[in-house]
């Protein structure tokens, strides 16, 4: 990783526009920004090394293939120096698609993404509880997610 991390405002716009739309092309959002698609490559390619742009994702409506159930779980630990131990068993369950280490009530608080109820029990009754290291947990399943969005890098 380079030793000294020096963004522009160039490099915030192109941020801003990806994560708006991350299929543009390099020349199409040369041309928004004024520059040349070439030098979108040279800057993706150091926000890359950088490690700030991570890849791109593909967003999937998950209710339309019948994932119906978005929980949200926070995780008391026995001891707070259980996290590391703990987060590695977490990420052997699939359906647990986000972990925070986080302050407050909870040592730790995971989204869950299910089919229906029974899969999520399933993960709450037979994984989730075979962990050594939680004490408890508490469950709160989503109604309605309101909106999803990126923090605006450029503005």
């Amino acid at each position: 990783m380079p030793a000294k991390l020096n963004l522009d405002k160039l490099d915030l716009q192109i941020i801003d526009a990806m994560m708006d739309n991350a299929e543009i092309s390099y020349a199409e959002l040369g041309k928004k920004l004024f520059v040349s698609g070439g030098t979108i490559h040279v800057r993706i390619k150091k926000l890359q090394e950088y490690n700030i742009v991570k890849g791109t994702r593909l967003n999937v409506n998950l209710k339309l293939l019948g994932y119906d159930i978005t929980a949200f779980v926070g995780i008391y630990l026995e001891k707070s120096s259980l996290y590391d131990v703990v987060a590695k068993e977490l990420m052997k369950i699939p359906e647990i698609v986000r972990l925070n280490y986080i302050t407050g009530n909870y040592s730790m608080f995971i989204e869950i993404v299910c089919k229906d109820i029974t899969q999520l029990r399933n993960v709450l009754h037979d994984d989730l509880q075979k962990i050594k290291g939680i004490e408890r947990t508490e469950t709160f399943i989503s109604l309605e997610e309101g909106f999803v969005r990126n923090v605006q890098v450029g503005a």
